[in-house]
């Protein structure tokens, strides 16, 4: 059968890079595990310090946010999500992130899948930027080159 032929593979960390979130802060790092050109679908641990707040953003598409270690929350909601947590965010939502507390890492750490784009907002709600699988990939890309590091191909099925 075509679906025994699929093999399932692992990503090793250990062997990926933090990258700075820039131009939004470069105190925001990620670790891009998967970038998906076909589903538009991006994974990846993202770390904040205390101190640091995500702008404002709206989601095309759905997000699942798994917390490892610290607490936070969306300034327009009430609850507060803690290592162990899950939040599944619809689409079509808008938040703003803040750390409210941080592990023993000093960071927020999460684990990230996006579908669609995320599309940062200014105080009156226009559109300032979006982040999406190949701005990721773009930025992954350019910190490789930056830092001299190999790049894998976060984009092919393995």
């Amino acid at each position: 059968m075509l679906y025994q032929q699929i093999e399932t593979a692992v990503i090793d960390g250990e062997s990926l890079p933090w990258v700075p979130l820039i131009p939004f802060s470069d105190k925001i790092l990620l670790k891009y595990f998967k970038l998906d050109p076909i589903r538009g679908e991006w994974i990846v641990l993202m770390r904040v310090p205390f101190g640091v707040s995500m702008p404002k953003h709206h989601h095309t598409g759905t997000v699942v946010v798994y917390t490892t270690e610290g607490k936070w929350k969306y300034i327009e909601h009430d609850w507060v999500a803690g290592a162990g947590s899950l939040v599944y965010e619809t689409a079509a939502s808008s938040h703003t992130f803040e750390v409210l507390e941080v592990g023993e890492s000093g960071y927020v750490t999460t684990l990230v899948q996006v579908s669609g784009e995320l599309l940062f907002l200014d105080d009156n709600e226009n559109i300032v930027a979006s982040e999406n699988w190949k701005t990721s990939l773009d930025r992954y890309l350019a910190y490789c080159e930056k830092n001299n590091i190999t790049p894998q191909d976060l984009t092919a099925f393995k």
